[in-house]
């Protein structure tokens, strides 16, 4: 493996997708403004966010190429460079380069240890004919911004930058060290990005106490005067398995009895339409008291989606961390239609609930037969954190600053962040914190990796007041 030299960057002109080009500002310019008025944090978000989604950071997988993540990742360093703060480049991979910079100015309590913000600048991959706007126009229509990422998540990366940029040029310190880190490929597991920073550069990351990231910190609007801010508090697991069946190759007009298709088949549909048990999880039980709280009614383990389907799509969020889940994604055999192939193989998607791994695998091999190999593709830990103490408070507080219906409540992800491949021995306890106020009709969840992804302009500005005021907090 090849590995590229890190070196740290002051500043670099770029040429933005709309053609402009920047040079920036000169730091004393700056610091003549920060006198003069201070700088509303969400004054730039909307135009950074839709320079992010102009970048195409389409991820197609580990083994292929990512040009657009350096052209974000460029972006970056050079809106965080015209302010004055610098950062160190991390290109392990051809063209997928993570962005990390530590923010600890004067007025900084330098006793804390560091909360990291953690993004990632790549998106999955989008089919421009199915779409409403151009996936990567970054339209703006009926209130929102339109685009591949919009939520997922070049909304947090300008919100980071939006308010990082109005604080430092106002003089304003966050409470602790700060520690602003962009990856590359969160996409794909982050093979080449958070997986190789925490193994060959855990310098970078392991000295936080805190660190915030994606999927959390949105809301569920209960009634006018109650709406519930999901934290994220714990992650499911990801295993991605590979099935293989072999069998006897031979003509397709004959009788075959050992066929590798058959058998792959058989075990793809054994596991597929398995029924997993219910088992609640601290975090999941915590969240279900909360809705019965503040709905009123009692909600059953067995029924929650049912329970709150008026809620929209945010049950079928819940109902997939009520048990472990394997959903079949490929299936690939043979290259004739007359003939019959010595091997199938098929690959699985499955997420287990935290510290039960060995349970979900033990299982899936059951299912899959004595015929079928199992293989992994790629294994991500689960996570798991406590929301309690000064940072669930810091939360909470910065959420009322905008909005006095606001309680903050814990919930755990079905899906995955960069966290995953942090170490759990270094102790950083990981949240999902990007505060957004939504329409009480948006479904929001089917929003990741979905057609017409966007993002309501008035959440993205509230997210940048929130994460200014928990910046002051936490």
């Amino acid at each position: 493996m090849s590995i590229a030299a890190q070196v740290t960057i002051v500043r670099r002109p770029l040429s933005y997708p709309t053609g402009r080009h920047i040079e920036g500002e000169g730091r004393e310019r700056i610091v003549v403004m920060a006198t003069e008025v201070l700088h509303a944090v969400d004054d730039e978000v909307v135009e950074i966010a839709r320079d992010l989604i102009r970048f195409d950071t389409s991820n197609y997988g580990k083994d292929a190429d990512g040009p657009g993540e350096n052209l974000a990742a460029e972006y970056v360093v050079d809106k965080l460079s015209e302010v004055g703060l610098d950062s160190e480049w991390v290109e392990p991979f051809p063209g997928r380069a993570t962005v990390v910079a530590n923010w600890a100015p004067p007025g900084t309590d330098m006793s804390l240890k560091p909360l990291m913000i953690h993004v990632h600048t790549d998106v999955v991959p989008a089919a421009a004919s199915d779409w409403t706007h151009p996936p990567f126009a970054a339209e703006v229509a009926d209130g929102c911004i339109w685009g591949r990422g919009a939520v997922d998540m070049k909304d947090m990366d300008a919100m980071v930058l939006s308010v990082v940029r109005a604080r430092i040029r106002d003089g304003r310190a966050p409470r602790r060290p700060i520690r602003l880190v962009f990856f590359a490929d969160e996409e794909a597991s982050g093979f080449k990005g958070s997986q190789w920073v925490a193994a060959n550069r855990p310098d970078l990351l392991r000295d936080c106490e805190y660190a915030i990231s994606e999927v959390g910190g949105f809301s569920l609007t209960i009634r006018d005067d109650l709406r519930l801010y999901l934290v994220e508090s714990a992650e499911k697991g990801l295993l991605w398995l590979k099935l293989i069946a072999d069998g006897t190759a031979g003509h397709g007009s004959m009788r075959n009895y050992d066929n590798a298709v058959t058998e792959l088949a058989a075990a793809v549909g054994r596991i597929g339409n398995y029924q997993w048990p219910t088992e609640l999880h601290p975090a999941q039980e915590a969240f279900i008291r909360e809705l019965e709280d503040s709905l009123g009614v009692p909600i059953e383990a067995s029924t929650v989606e049912a329970t709150l389907s008026r809620l929209g799509g945010i049950s079928r969020m819940i109902g997939a961390c009520m048990s472990h889940t394997a959903n079949p994604t490929r299936l690939d055999a043979g290259y004739m239609s007359n003939v019959i192939p010595s091997q199938a193989t098929a690959t699985i998607d499955t997420r287990f609930l935290p510290g039960k791994k060995d349970e979900l695998l033990a299982k899936i091999r059951e299912l899959a037969g004595e015929k079928v190999r199992v293989e992994t593709i790629s294994d991500c830990a689960s996570v798991e954190t406590e929301f309690a103490g000064g940072l669930a408070d810091a939360m909470q507080a910065a959420l009322i600053r905008e909005d006095p219906a606001a309680k903050a409540v814990p919930y755990m992800l079905s899906a995955g962040t960069d966290a995953k491949n942090f170490d759990p021995a270094w102790g950083i306890k990981c949240f999902g914190f990007c505060p957004l106020q939504l329409p009480p009709d948006l479904d929001f969840n089917a929003l990741f990796h979905g057609v017409d992804e966007r993002i309501p302009i008035d959440s993205l500005k509230f997210g940048a007041r929130v994460l200014d005021h928990f910046l002051d907090l936490a």
